[in-house]
């Protein structure tokens, strides 16, 4: 049976809107929430008054996640610890992740306000006419174009100018896995560069450190640390692309986490460890 014109235009854009609601929370979860909420409105409304259903549903996706968002930022303040967004994984759904936002700029999408936020994914990312952003924020075009210029401004130095190819991150991801486990320093020396930035996310809920740890002589010190702790213990279980970032997925005896690496010039300038249960629910979903 074919499907009902209403639920057909729907599923058309489903993935576009999940896509969007990712990007807005940096949380799958509560992305396929605010969808099912947007389906539910959809069902509902008077859809012969609808001449433009994907910009309609664009907008109606936007305003949840921006009331999400109001209340996300409060929950972030009491939040044990460094908060990560959820690591999804490239490969199941390319279409998902077609925007070539990685997963350091999800975090420096974290820098902005809501407004902000919104302003720069509609209109930079998923290229929505300025008229339609405003429109869909109740503000304005002109200071909708001012929010997006700051919003493109602080974005900006986050973009990486050479983007690693994805052989050349897995070789990287790999090497770095070895030396971590074996505790090698020169290998890790040579891996990392000298400013590179460690950040873990547990939730309160797994250990992990609760600063961000700067500069590979400290890095170096830790894994080494960690290796002689949990000799034997750690155990790879993929190497995937999370956000068009190599990451490695492993376990430290019963402990699921991943490591996303940003790679510049072929040494691993940032590492973030998502070690919080809740965030990985659905990578080891993927992984079977």
């Amino acid at each position: 049976m074919r499907p009902e014109p209403d639920i057909a235009d729907f599923e058309t854009q489903r993935p576009a809107l999940l896509r969007l609601a990712y990007r807005m929370l940096g949380s799958m979860a509560e992305a396929e929430d605010v969808v099912q909420e947007s389906w539910l409105r959809w069902r509902q409304a008077d859809r012969g008054t609808i001449g433009n259903p994907p910009g309609w549903l664009r907008r109606v996706v936007s305003r949840l996640c921006l009331d999400q968002l109001k209340s996300a930022r409060m929950r972030r303040e009491t939040y044990v610890g460094t908060w990560l967004p959820e690591p999804v994984v490239d490969a199941p759904d390319p279409e998902l992740l077609a925007d070539n936002l990685t997963y350091s700029l999800m975090l420096a999408l974290e820098r902005l306000s809501p407004l902000e936020r919104a302003a720069f994914l509609l209109h930079d990312v998923f290229e929505m006419p300025l008229a339609d952003v405003a429109e869909t924020l109740d503000r304005e075009p002109a200071s909708v174009r001012q929010l997006a210029v700051r919003a493109r401004r602080h974005v900006r130095a986050d973009r990486p100018r050479f983007p690693v190819a994805p052989e050349e991150g897995r070789r990287v991801a790999a090497a770095f896995f070895e030396a971590a486990r074996l505790g090698d320093a020169a290998a890790l020396k040579g891996l990392l560069a000298e400013d590179v930035s460690l950040r873990a996310d547990g939730g309160g809920k797994v250990l992990a450190f609760p600063n961000v740890i700067q500069g590979a002589d400290k890095a170096v010190r830790l894994f080494c640390g960690l290796a002689r702790k949990y000799a034997g213990r750690l155990r790879l279980e993929a190497l995937v692309t999370v956000d068009g970032l190599p990451a490695i997925v492993s376990r430290n005896g019963g402990t699921l986490q991943a490591m996303v690496l940003e790679v510049v010039e072929g040494r691993i300038a940032a590492i973030y460890v998502i070690r919080n249960p809740d965030k990985l629910e659905r990578l080891s979903g993927v992984l079977g």
